[in-house]
């Protein structure tokens, strides 16, 4: 047998070849995924934006309860909790329900934390959206979801082969359509950006055969 190239020790192992994640891999993914969606909530909040999502319905919601967009969004979800469990299994389920409590947590101590004094509904619907998107996308490399909507694009994925992008924004323009009786039409405009830009993320990166672990 021919000796293996030395590139071969910087060459990306095939699709077949991926590594399993470790415990620790997945709780440190799981608790950076919670701070990215933290973070994007609190933007999207002070701009008084909606997007898509399960995180749009907890921020519509924000605007008309006076709760925590995190605690919200976890309240919301738990209806999707056992749907979470059937369609992806219970360890998903598990996860999600802790995914959740730790956006609450992280939601709580960013009201208290630091606040935003100003920022532009632009930069908040492209960054916060983006932001959020990142940390759907590393809890999904892990296992988890935010449970919602995104417990549903992911199960249509994995069972039907539709993309969860996609599927996403189908799910997205009934949330801000909806929303037109909460926000001003201009910041509906902006919400649609950051919703596009969460699905922007998800249409990129996540794709079947693209990660290797799992």
């Amino acid at each position: 047998m021919p000796a293996r190239p030395e590139t071969d020790a910087i060459t990306p192992a095939l699709p077949h070849s991926g590594v399993p994640h470790s415990r620790s891999e997945d709780v440190y993914a799981l608790v950076v995924g919670c701070v990215m969606i933290a973070l994007g909530l609190a933007m999207l909040h002070a701009a008084g934006l909606v997007t898509g999502g399960i995180a749009g319905v907890a921020l519509l919601v924000s605007y008309l309860v006076p709760l925590p967009t995190g605690v919200l969004f976890t309240l919301i979800n738990i209806p999707f909790f056992l749907f979470a469990r059937r369609a992806m299994g219970s360890r998903f389920m598990w996860r999600t329900i802790a995914v959740n409590g730790g956006i609450a947590l992280f939601s709580t101590m960013a009201r208290y934390g630091f606040r935003i004094v100003e920022v532009h509904p632009a930069f908040a619907a492209i960054a916060g959206g983006t932001v959020i998107g990142m940390g759907i996308l590393a809890l999904a490399r892990h296992d988890a979801g935010v449970g919602g909507t995104g417990v549903v694009t992911l199960w249509l994925q994995r069972t039907r082969g539709w993309n969860a992008g996609r599927t996403q924004i189908a799910i997205d323009l009934a949330i801000l359509a909806a929303s037109f009786a909460v926000v001003s039409p201009g910041k509906v405009a902006w919400s649609a950006v950051s919703a596009a830009a969460i699905s922007g993320i998800l249409i990129a990166w996540h794709r079947p055969g693209r990660y290797t672990g799992y």
